[in-house]
């Protein structure tokens, strides 16, 4: 039996508990076994406990991201060995209707070796694991609207998970001429530190007032009903919640792929691409209801990691 964190009917962070008695997983002959050293919330976590957009049995371990070490293997795996340091996001939304049961907030987990990449010596655990689905995400936005190298961008929420490596990719992979972004007044000289050219406090600055206008808006927010005045006529707008929330807007979801992380792993080498971590964590693993309570304020400056798993 593991420890892993719970809950058994939808609701607030009220609802997570701490479990002693969860049944240690078994990999198939496609499945890693992976023992988490840090993983990582995003706010599809906090969706999914609230209510049941994804159905699943109960009881549910949340988390989707994580970054651990290879234990066991099933008879098919091929990529990776025993001793293996791994990460990814290990549920995948574009295949079938359900989500694993079984998250990543767990002292092991299973999952497809397709999903994971080996973690590179130069990030910690903990960066590792901030990165997969805040990553693939973000690069499907570029993929999905076509971006073009030289064309400027306007990021909405660059202070968010997502947000802050859009701003990186942007200016030190795919070539964007001039990123602006947005964010709220504690973060904005963090934001100009990743790359961007120019921060706009949006609580301070509405969009009509932007006297620029970009030939690619990538909302990490869903604010396109508001957010797409700053694309010029022709511009493209892309939104990565659904649904967008103008009809200009197009939706990009992600491609979950360890693949994706490989093709990266040059610009995380390099230090061109970095793990943003929020400086109130890591939060420890017996701390998992503050550290969602945290998340769930919307005041997180890229990615909220949990830590410390017990070995």
């Amino acid at each position: 039996m593991q420890k892993a964190w719970v809950y058994e009917e939808y609701g607030s962070v009220e609802e997570l508990k701490l479990s002693n008695n969860i049944q240690c997983p078994t990999p198939k002959h496609n499945q890693l076994l992976v023992q988490v050293r840090a993983a990582s919330l995003n706010p599809i976590d906090c969706k999914r406990r609230q209510r049941p957009i994804f159905p699943s049995d109960f009881p549910v371990i949340p988390g989707c991201d994580m970054a651990g070490v290879v234990i066991a293997k099933g008879i098919a795996v091929t990529k990776f060995k025993i001793g293996d340091e791994v990460y990814g996001n290990i549920q995948d939304f574009n295949n079938g209707k359900t989500l694993k049961q079984l998250g990543t907030l767990a002292q092991l987990i299973v999952v497809e070796e397709s999903l994971v990449a080996k973690k590179p010596k130069c990030l910690s655990f903990e960066e590792a694991a901030s990165l997969p689905l805040a990553v693939q995400t973000a690069v499907e936005g570029f993929e999905t609207g076509k971006f073009k190298e030289g064309q400027n961008m306007f990021v909405v929420g660059g202070g968010g998970g997502v947000g802050s490596l859009v701003i990186q990719l942007a200016k030190y992979l795919y070539g964007a001429s001039c990123v602006v972004a947005t964010t709220s007044a504690p973060k904005v000289e963090s934001v100009k530190k990743l790359g961007a050219d120019k921060v706009v406090d949006y609580r301070k600055t509405n969009y009509e007032d932007i006297h620029d206008k970009f030939d690619f808006v990538y909302d990490t927010v869903g604010d396109s009903k508001n957010s797409h005045v700053a694309a010029k006529d022709e511009g493209v707008i892309v939104d990565i919640t659904w649904p967008p929330s103008h009809p200009r807007a197009i939706y990009s979801s992600l491609t979950v792929s360890g693949e994706v992380l490989e093709k990266l792993r040059p610009c995380l080498e390099s230090g061109r691409l970095k793990a943003v971590i929020d400086p109130t964590g890591p939060f420890a693993f017996n701390d998992v209801v503050e550290a969602f309570r945290y998340l769930e304020t919307g005041r997180a400056w890229g990615k909220v990691v949990i830590s410390n798993f017990p070995s």
